[in-house]
């Protein structure tokens, strides 16, 4: 802080406002969370100004816990946990608990003390690394630097950032109600392709040879008579004659229930999950258990793992990658995932995000709470089997299928019922081609629009880096040194103590 502008001084959050902390009062005395006193805590920090809180206290619980009430413009910055540095001015009178610091200022503005935390927001979280439990200390919080410019250039300060924040708050706006936008067309997008009104122009001039229901039936005819080939290649090598009826132990795949789901257009038919599978070993199936799969297991290099998060975010590979060995993969070879696979989630609020495994990555394996569908190549596409468990189709289906309190979770065995559409196969490349080119423009989108956001972050760092740099708004050598400001406040601290330390012996000698 050598190189201040003129008029300006170094000092301490302590300099420039009394910090205090709040309170929690005891929770077994219902009567404490009756009152009208608002009590934030920190979750709560964040927007600008508050005016309002999740709860209040009564004055009672004021008066017999350490919470207190401060004043309408104080500051409050959080201290602990996840929520480290999250800051807001109280736009009312309201106590806190005891994870949050609280400042009145005395050389500063709330609005020009609010700006200044936000600004040093990723200190304070760098602050409080280390331990279970993530925190800084109110000593830490008095203890933080700052470069305190005069009172009248604080107020331009301030009055530039506002302006400027402003605008790149509605530009941030704009750009997130975009975000939304995309994300309720991409959804249109897929209700459209499962439910035949993306393709319901094309098919009012085209007559497919084979419908949904005679290929979904040819297919299922094959699967039976490859099962039953396989059966009697078995008998043949183990030299034992067929039993009577052996037919009958063919594990027929489970139909699909289709109560409450829409009427589908001509030549359409349900097929449930199990019945859209290869008949491959393992094309249904889960993540291994956790006690075969470790994170003791886990390597820097080797057979990829996929997790619950690679799904949601349809990312694979890069520099958060875990491996395992390729021995280990080979013991965890039921749960092998190859391009093409469909991968759905089946834990969440609620499960069911599913994913294409990208043509681009090697053989994987999933870990517990993944679902993989090897589709029947000739019967279904995993890019319509993916639009459809995403669809409201699979949602309305996935959420009754969910189980669990502290984890939502939905079990194979009932996933594997849920209904799929099934187009005539002419219909359902074109399907997939149309949702192939919607999702590759809305990719470059939702990039364009990411990369924009990021670019207003990095923008809001540097405005706020500038301002108390002393780069924002010109100096003006006619302001009253900030110097001076201190050194006022810090006469009229003295002489409230002093008075607050005769009126205790006038007191005690009175006693």
């Amino acid at each position: 802080m050598s190189d201040l502008p003129n008029g300006w001084i170094p000092a301490t959050l302590e300099d420039i406002a009394t910090w205090s902390s709040g309170g929690t009062p005891s929770r077994s005395n219902p009567a404490y969370y009756s009152g009208t006193v608002p009590w934030f805590k920190t979750g709560e920090l964040g927007p600008r100004i508050l005016y309002r809180s999740e709860e209040h206290i009564s004055d009672e619980a004021v008066s017999e816990s350490s919470a207190k009430v401060f004043p309408k413009g104080s500051v409050a910055i959080a201290m602990y946990g996840a929520t480290i540095g999250k800051t807001s001015i109280f736009g009312i009178d309201a106590a806190t608990n005891q994870a949050c610091a609280v400042g009145v200022p005395e050389a500063t503005s709330a609005e020009f003390l609010y700006y200044f935390l936000v600004s040093q927001e990723k200190g304070f979280v760098d602050a409080g690394k280390g331990g279970a439990q993530p925190n800084i200390s109110q000593g830490i919080v008095k203890a933080w630097p700052i470069s305190l410019p005069p009172r009248a250039e604080q107020t331009r300060i301030v009055a530039k950032l506002e302006e400027l924040l402003s605008d790149l708050d509605a530009g941030v706006a704009e750009l997130e109600l975009a975000q939304k936008k995309l994300a309720k067309y991409r959804q249109s997008l897929m209700k459209a392709a499962v439910e035949g009104a993306l393709t319901a122009e094309w098919r009012t001039h085209h007559k497919p040879a084979e419908t949904g229901a005679q290929l979904l039936e040819r297919i299922l005819t094959e699967r039976r008579t490859r099962w039953e080939a396989k059966q009697i290649l078995k008998f043949k090598e183990q030299g034992k004659t067929p039993p009577k009826d052996w037919q009958k132990k063919y594990p027929e795949p489970v139909r699909p229930d289709t109560t409450d789901l829409p009427d589908l257009p001509e030549r359409w038919v349900w097929a449930s999950i199990e019945q859209i599978a290869s008949d491959e070993r393992y094309s249904l199936s889960i993540g291994p258990f956790g006690s075969n799969l470790k994170v003791p297991d886990y390597r820097d290099s080797g057979v990829p793992l996929v997790f619950v998060r690679n799904i949601r975010s349809g990312k694979y590979g890069g520099g958060h990658t875990k491996y395992v060995t390729s021995e280990k993969a080979i013991e965890l070879s039921a749960h092998i995932v190859t391009a093409g696979d469909v991968l759905v989630t089946k834990m969440g609020e609620p499960p069911g995000d599913a994913n294409v495994y990208p043509d681009d990555q090697p053989p994987a394996i999933i870990t517990a709470d993944c679902i993989k569908i090897r589709c029947w190549p000739d019967l279904m596409s995993p890019v319509f089997l993916k639009s459809v468990v995403n669809s409201n189709i699979g949602k309305r289906q996935i959420e009754p299928m969910t189980q669990g309190v502290a984890q939502k979770k939905v079990s194979l065995g009932r996933f594997s019922s849920l209904a799929v559409p099934v187009p005539p196969a002419v219909e359902q490349a074109l399907i997939v081609r149309l949702v192939n080119e919607a999702d590759r423009d809305a990719a470059e989108q939702i990039t364009a629009i990411e990369l924009s956001l990021k670019q207003s972050t990095a923008q809001r760092k540097n405005i706020l880096r500038t301002a108390f740099a002393g780069q924002l708004v010109p100096q003006d050598p006619n302001d009253e040194p900030a110097s001076v400001l201190l050194e006022r406040i810090r006469a009229e601290r003295n002489a409230s103590a002093y008075a607050k330390n005769s009126r205790g012996r006038r007191r005690l000698h009175e006693v």
